[in-house]
């Protein structure tokens, strides 16, 4: 790829449009419009016209097309110490943004297609030497929105805000087939102050994704995702609709997930985490979910997830505590759920109230448990033994 293509590819895309803010009382994280900027880059630079009539997907591949070899790498992310899927350094992300302010990345619903799929197949077939690109990262950046724009077939992660605080993702549909590999959504990592609304995932993994690093390079950064909101996101995927982890190691705090509409996916709720992540998970709040033909409709596990190399410590075991699900329901469930902590690291303080799942004709199979306390209320299939002990059904009573 020319320099001057990989120039603007690394700048953010700053367009006029804003969104406006929500209409009605609806719960909003909108903020108004921001100003026209003096930095925007256009397709037109590369052969395009916007009257309407030319037809700009030629200009936008000589924009975007690149091979491997000449695709630039960077350094890995000093919270995973590695490429999340090779050793060494990573290709760069599509849209890569590093240590901006004020930016935003809009348009009247028009899409940036990251043409996946011959990554895909090389990732299949074992032939890259480093880790896919996301589509879009921004890292070490602030006050940044994302709105009214279609994310489509990225090679990796779809939108990754990383060591970033004060973002907004709103009105953004993201989609990728099914079986397109680790295709996540939307993944806040190690962020702070972010919120996520109105949005439409489809993809091959987890539509959304809270991390905070992995192992002891996590642990060591110690930058903790923290004071996130997401509300009102309808999608599918293979894995979950929202996810907390794997990677986890710098802690994830104080999230508010509300309004969810998940279909045809593997997972409705699933956190995860793992022995030697260390960090924690902790003040977590899901409520008002809908679900219908999902295999698991909760499920929160400490044996989830792989290791940067051999160097972790395996002492590090994750702290899992005042984690509030409520008001879920779904239908043409498989299996309610596992909830399963570690050995000398034991869940705690979890809270389900109103959550009823239904099977197709067949029975829900029940609730696994092991290693979790706290309290279970008007829960269907009737919660684990150990979600129902004097404690911990008063611990929830009091928290509601």
């Amino acid at each position: 790829m020319a320099r001057s293509s990989w120039r603007w590819l690394l700048v953010a895309l700053v367009c006029a449009a804003g969104a406006g803010a929500a209409a009605g009382a609806q719960e909003t994280c909108a903020r108004a419009a921001p100003p026209r900027r003096g930095a925007r880059v256009s397709v037109a630079d590369f052969g395009g016209a916007g009257d309407g009539r030319t037809l700009n997907t030629e200009a936008f591949a000589r924009a975007v097309a690149s091979d491997t070899s000449s695709w630039p790498l960077i350094e890995p992310l000093p919270s995973y110490g590695r490429g999340r899927e090779l050793p060494g350094p990573r290709y760069i992300s599509l849209i890569h943004g590093n240590g901006l302010k004020d930016v935003v990345i809009t348009g009247n619903n028009g899409t940036i297609d990251g043409q996946g799929s011959v990554w895909w197949d090389m990732w299949k077939q074992g032939t890259l030497p480093y880790t896919r690109p996301h589509l879009l990262e921004l890292r070490s950046s602030s006050d940044i929105i994302v709105s009214n724009i279609v994310f489509q077939d990225s090679p990796f992660w779809n939108i990754h805000p990383v060591y970033c605080s004060n973002v907004l993702v709103r009105n953004v549909t993201v989609l990728a087939p099914p079986d397109s590999p680790n295709t996540d959504g939307i993944d806040p990592d190690s962020s702070s102050s972010v919120c996520i609304e109105d949005c439409y995932i489809s993809t091959g993994d987890d539509a959304i994704g809270i991390k905070s690093g992995w192992d002891q390079y996590g642990i060591t950064y110690s930058r903790p995702s923290s004071d996130i909101t997401i509300r009102r996101i309808t999608g599918s995927s293979p894995f979950a609709g929202i996810a907390i982890g794997s990677e986890t190691s710098g802690g994830v705090k104080n999230v508010l997930v509300e309004h969810l509409n998940f279909f045809g996916s593997g997972f409705g709720i699933h956190i995860k985490t793992n022995s030697g992540r260390g960090g924690f998970i902790r003040n977590i709040t899901i409520s008002d979910v809908t679900l219908d033909d999902v295999r698991y409709g909760l499920r929160i596990a400490g044996d989830v997830g792989g290791h940067p190399d051999d160097q972790y410590n395996r002492s590090a075991l994750p702290i899992v505590d005042s984690l509030t699900i409520k008001n879920v329901k779904g239908q043409n469930i498989k299996e309610a759920g596992l909830i399963k902590g570690i050995a000398g690291s034991a869940f705690s303080k979890i809270c389900l109230s109103n959550v009823k799942f239904n099977g197709d004709g067949a029975p829900v199979r029940p609730w696994k448990c092991q290693a979790v306390s706290g309290g279970a209320i008007d829960v269907q299939p009737l919660p684990c033994t150990e979600l129902t002990t004097t404690s911990g059904m008063s611990f929830c009573t009091n928290l509601l």
